[in-house]
């Protein structure tokens, strides 16, 4: 028994460095990518469970202000929001009046909806930003369609919520096995950016970062602080 489960140990680790190798590594570049907004509902959101709920309705908030930043075209879905899956936040809707908005009725996966197929074809993109609720449904399916109609996706882990811890990796681990990128919203802001020399850059992104990953954005703060008003204490000199 105990060779048995050291070879299927090895297995399983020969299986992951193959599939892991499979997938050559590929940049976001703003040129080349769509964001897509999917299934960010009112209603939906009550069925997340793996965040806290303030930090996640900011994640989603968040994820639709990436496309402004970047000047990216967006396309917003929902799906039956007449009935309990409801509207999207009124802040992604504002944000966007003039944005493609495809209303599914009844589709689970967004790509069997052809006015939504055709939308996200018509954007001549290669490269596909999602995020949706629930992870498990609405990110994943829709993912692995993309995958199997040859675009490149990046899913916001952040951005996308689902019941439960483990639906959520059980679910990452299948987008990943599918060459799906799994990435977090500052993986994906700063791919976009590349250079803070760029533009949009520094004086773009900060702004962005101090509202939706305070973590940065209060380090830029403690910089600017520093710089403005600072006097290097008594034990400082010795640490940079």
């Amino acid at each position: 028994m105990k060779f048995l489960s050291t070879v299927a140990v090895a297995l399983a680790s020969m299986s992951a460095t193959v599939m892991g190798s499979s997938y050559p590594y590929e940049r976001l570049d703003k040129e080349k990518a769509v964001l897509l907004v999917v299934d960010l509902q009112d209603g939906l959101y009550n069925a997340v469970r793996d965040f806290e709920p303030v930090t996640y309705k900011e994640s989603i908030i968040a994820h639709a202000a990436i496309g402004k930043l970047f000047d990216l075209p967006v396309i917003l879905t929902t799906s039956a929001e007449q009935g309990p899956n409801g509207p999207l936040p009124k802040e992604i809707t504002g944000m966007y009046p003039n944005a493609t908005f495809i209303k599914r009725q009844g589709e689970v996966d967004a790509w069997d909806n052809k006015d939504f197929q055709a939308a996200v074809k018509a954007t001549n993109k290669s490269q596909v930003i999602l995020a949706g609720i629930v992870t498990d449904v609405c990110t994943t399916h829709l993912a692995l369609s993309l995958r199997a109609a040859g675009y490149s996706v990046w899913a916001n882990a952040e951005a996308s919520g689902s019941s439960s811890t483990f639906v959520r990796e059980i679910s990452n681990d299948r987008m990943r096995h599918a060459g799906v990128q799994v990435v977090s919203l500052f993986s994906i802001v700063c791919d976009l950016m590349r250079d803070w020399r760029n533009v949009p850059g520094a004086a773009e992104v900060l702004p962005y970062l101090d509202k939706y990953f305070p973590v940065y954005g209060m380090v830029a703060r403690a910089h600017a602080a520093a710089k403005l008003d600072g006097v290097i204490q008594p034990g400082e000199a010795g640490l940079i």
